[in-house]
């Protein structure tokens, strides 16, 4: 194999699209290194599990030899990105955004490399196109061009209201490849729209047109939706071994093989045994605990995640949690005893209450102290005896 042909491989491993490798080979051929990308908007202060499966991939072009940029969207983080929205996403605050920038620059750094990393700022050049600059990269598009995006398509035939600046959104990241002179931008497929973008300004300003890599949607702890913080089904990279360790072995045993492909770093042979293993018989959460440990290892310490596995052992194992158990989805603001009721887990709301009193009700292996309690969002494994528990997840 080729020294190109080993780097090709090596970065399309888990890779959803490529748009088009051969422009891709071609740009490996020269000999250079080439200026990757990566945008992401700061919009709340933690980086999840579903933000590092791309950030993994940027790992890999930087030990490829590669130019990486971590592009923090200061100015369109300020726009707010209409992807997947069904409604007009309220814009941020300018210290809003430098203060989740900030926590960006240190989380991502638990994954890629600090000498080989260039962080830099959109508002950089998009703050100086002024209104003129701004009517002319919109003239490169047209309403109809713009309408042919999924979830405006959606929003303008079920008549709900799309805001001017939304169409700005797409120009201005696309703004930000020819302002870098990008030659490949990686995002996740709900990016395509967007990373297109980019492909058709750089042309318009006659630049190569960048490679597109997109990465697979990291699936959340509801097992249903893309890990998202606004969705509350998320595992955030700063969060404690703990709070990491009882989240992963929340998620379902199908779900884990998802996760394994998407973040471990361990070959794909020794993913395939797993499989093999579990098939022939062996416990799946034991091979989910060997995932919950590298992940914690990677983002906090080896020690960290022996002594995450020992505590959750001690909180669950011991007591004889099911593999498998219902799952519910509740809005926030229920209190905890109409939520263990609708989780099925007592028959009153009374009954959840005398539950509480005598120890017997758990959240994530705690003991619940107080019978008032609003749960926070996010996902737990809620137990009431020693026999009945249910994953809920509080949106």
């Amino acid at each position: 194999m080729s020294s190109i042909e080993a780097a090709l491989a090596e970065i399309k491993r888990g890779v959803e699209e490529l748009i088009p490798e051969e422009e891709l080979i071609a740009k490996l051929k020269e000999g250079r290194p080439l200026r990757i990308k990566l945008g992401a908007d700061p919009t709340a202060p933690d980086i999840h599990l579903g933000h590092t499966v791309i950030l993994n991939k940027l790992r890999a072009f930087q030990e490829l030899g590669h130019e990486v940029t971590f592009l923090i969207g200061d100015f369109t983080g300020m726009v707010g990105d209409p992807t997947g929205k069904n409604t007009t996403r309220p814009p941020l605050t300018r210290e809003d955004v430098l203060a989740n920038a900030e926590t960006y620059k240190q989380q991502v750094f638990k994954i890629l490399d600090p000498a080989k990393t260039k962080i830099q700022f959109n508002s950089e050049w998009l703050s100086e196109l002024g209104a003129e600059g701004m009517i002319r990269l919109a003239a490169n598009q047209t309403v109809a061009r713009m309408l042919e995006r999924d979830d405006f398509k959606k929003r303008y035939s079920n008549n709900q209201p799309i805001a001017i600046h939304e169409f700005m959104y797409p120009l201005l990241q696309g703004y930000d490849s020819v302002a870098m002179e990008t030659d490949v931008e990686l995002g996740g497929t709900d990016q395509k729209f967007n990373l297109l973008m980019g492909r058709e300004l750089q042309k318009s300003s006659g630049q190569k047109p960048q490679v597109v890599l997109m990465m697979p949607l990291l699936v959340g702890l509801d097992g249903e939706k893309k890990m998202s913080k606004s969705a509350h089904n998320y595992i955030g990279v700063s969060e404690s071994p703990t709070e990491m360790f009882g989240k992963i072995m929340s998620i379902s045993d199908v779900l884990m093989w998802s996760y394994y492909e998407l973040l471990s770093f361990r070959p794909l042979e020794e993913i395939a045994q797993f499989k093999a293993d579990v098939e022939a018989g062996k416990n799946p959460r034991d091979v989910k605990i060997l995932l919950a440990k590298e992940i914690i290892a990677r983002f906090h310490s080896e020690a960290d995640a022996d002594a995450a596995e020992q505590e959750f052992i001690n909180r669950f194992q011991k007591g004889a949690m099911p593999d498998e158990m219902p799952e519910f989805e509740f809005e926030s603001g229920m209190a905890i005893g109409n939520v263990l009721k609708e989780a099925g887990l007592v028959g009153s709301t009374s009954d959840a209450m005398r539950m509480i009193r005598q120890g017997a009700a758990k959240i994530d292996g705690a003991k619940i102290e107080d019978t008032k309690l609003v749960p926070e969002s996010g996902t737990a494994i809620y137990q009431v005896g020693k026999r009945k528990f249910a994953r809920i997840t509080i949106k």
